[in-house]
């Protein structure tokens, strides 16, 4: 919480205690905003306002408005795929049959894999969706229609893929990032490309990892405090 105390001078109340703003080392030890409001972020701040800045209630609230849009703009950038991605990431080769590609998703509650090549380089990506569009009647799939075609059905409806492998039904070319991918861009390319996850690659394409939709929300500079 901001208090405003005497000539205008600011203060911040933490936990019992009034810390002066000009306290600047010990203010960054103060949790009074879910990140950290950097001084560069205050001036900068600052600078956005226009004309001779006299502190006030409100011209501190204005301030502190522009302050917490400059500290998401830099968070969001200064994240990085490395910094949220999963390691060791699972995957699978084009000659892997079907029925182990599905047993490794089940086994490690996933819904997506990474295909690699013979060269140990991202030929595709295998995600729920190619395996219920590849099930059943023929168009476009959601998992309950699958069930729905069981339940009316004779058989299993994933037989006309059993003998198949990943390189039948992964989709290609994979979408792939950078390590120093920003995640506010991976953000951004889940939304055009109305993908979950995308696998992470150094400049050789080798996979060093891969980001999830959940390694995002995660690593929120703004979340519900509970």
């Amino acid at each position: 919480m901001i208090y405003i105390i005497g000539d205008y001078q600011i203060f911040f109340y933490n936990e019992g205690e009034v810390v002066p703003v000009n306290n600047s080392e010990k203010r960054k030890k103060i949790n009074y905003s879910p990140f950290t409001i950097s001084d560069e972020d205050i001036y900068e701040a600052m600078k956005d306002v226009p004309g001779y800045l006299d502190i006030t209630p409100d011209d501190l609230m204005e301030v502190y408005r522009h302050a917490y849009r400059h500290a998401l703009d830099r968070l969001a950038t200064s994240l990085k795929a490395v910094d949220i991605m999963t390691e060791d990431a699972c995957f699978v080769n084009k000659s892997t049959p079907l029925d182990q590609v599905a047993g490794l998703m089940a086994g490690k509650g996933i819904s997506g894999v990474p295909v690699l090549d013979v060269n140990d380089k991202i030929a595709g990506v295998i995600s729920e969706k190619d395996f219920l569009s590849r099930m059943g009647e023929k168009g476009k799939k959601h998992f309950m229609g699958v069930i729905a075609e069981c339940l009316r059905g004779e058989g299993c409806v994933a037989l006309p893929i059993r003998e198949k492998k990943a390189e039948d039904i992964m989709s290609a070319p994979a979408v792939t990032v950078y390590e120093h991918t920003p995640v506010i861009e991976i953000a951004k390319l889940f939304a055009e490309k109305n993908i979950n996850r995308v696998p992470v690659v150094d400049a050789e394409g080798n996979l060093k990892g891969i980001v999830s939709r959940a390694d995002i929300v995660r690593s929120s500079p703004i979340r519900i405090m509970a």
